[in-house]
């Protein structure tokens, strides 16, 4: 499994929490039909994507990107004590992500900014950890960056009826004074930038990395399945505005499809990084 990848002066780590089945691929994508399925399944078996029973394997990772100024961690996985109701995320005690970090030659102290694609629960869950009865910021020198079109759904949504993972995971944060609640313009020094991908969420954010130019992006759950690289308007059922991020989508793999930036998704099986290829009408992802 490759975890670590060089880019121009930038490393990036991925921190794998989980690899395993997701759901079945048409419960996940409600407008699959039986045809389209079976014109990838080899390609998505032999991809690790698919397994026999056409269930979705997906990856659940964080990646360290360590430029020359900064240690950025993007996207905070699931989390460990956490209320949830997928039973393979409730409650869990392991230290697999704890583990992943130190063998990328990371602590919680040497990460500076956390930033977040959107605030999904395996999004945020290691945003804090239990201490003492209470949530507390895992990276205690960490800056948190969460979009502000992304922030203020939360906080709307969390208004109607508690959020599990916004109130574990987003407000303990908030209440420390660690957060930085910031504009589609923000970045950090010369390097990092957040692109606008609304369409799963609201405010979803992908992240490009590279000194005056894109080197990297991170697509965070602009897609979850290479699938959608062959059927770039396939929608999961968690898209907020199934439409919106079928456009999004598209126009997402046309700016990068055959450059040479590097791809790194949040759940695409392992390797889960490449550079989008052009492939008919859709796309692929040539590993690296």
């Amino acid at each position: 499994m490759t975890l670590t990848f060089s880019v121009a002066d930038t490393t990036i780590h991925r921190i794998v929490e989980q690899e395993t089945t997701f759901l079945p691929a048409r419960e996940m994508f409600p407008e699959l039909t039986p045809e389209m399925l079976a014109s990838q399944r080899s390609a998505l078996q032999a991809a690790h994507a698919l397994d026999a029973q056409d269930t979705l394997i997906l990856c659940f990772q964080s990646y360290v990107v360590k430029t020359p100024h900064h240690t950025i961690l993007i996207d905070s996985c699931i989390g460990n004590d956490k209320p949830r109701a997928r039973p393979v995320w409730n409650l869990k005690t392991d230290a697999t992500y704890m583990r992943a970090l130190a063998a990328a030659g990371v602590s919680v102290d040497d990460i500076d900014v956390v930033m977040c694609t959107h605030l999904h629960t395996d999004h945020v869950g290691w945003n804090t950890r239990l201490d003492n009865g209470r949530w507390v910021p895992t990276f205690p020198n960490a800056r948190y960056v969460f979009a502000q079109r992304e922030y203020d759904y939360w906080v709307a949504q969390n208004a109607k009826a508690e959020v599990p993972a916004f109130a574990d995971s987003v407000l303990p944060v908030v209440e420390a004074q660690r957060a930085d609640i910031v504009s589609d313009e923000f970045s950090i020094g010369d390097h990092v930038r957040l692109l606008p991908t609304p369409g799963h969420t609201p405010g979803h954010v992908a992240m490009a990395v590279g000194k005056g130019r894109d080197d990297a992006v991170f697509s965070g759950d602009l897609m979850h399945s290479p699938l959608q690289l062959s059927f770039p308007e396939l929608s999961p059922k968690f898209d907020v505005d199934p439409v919106q991020a079928a456009v999004t989508r598209r126009a997402f793999l046309e700016r990068y499809c055959d450059t040479a930036t590097l791809c790194c998704t949040a759940h695409f099986p392992s390797p889960s990084v490449g550079r989008i290829r052009r492939n008919g009408d859709g796309f692929a992802c040539e590993a690296v």
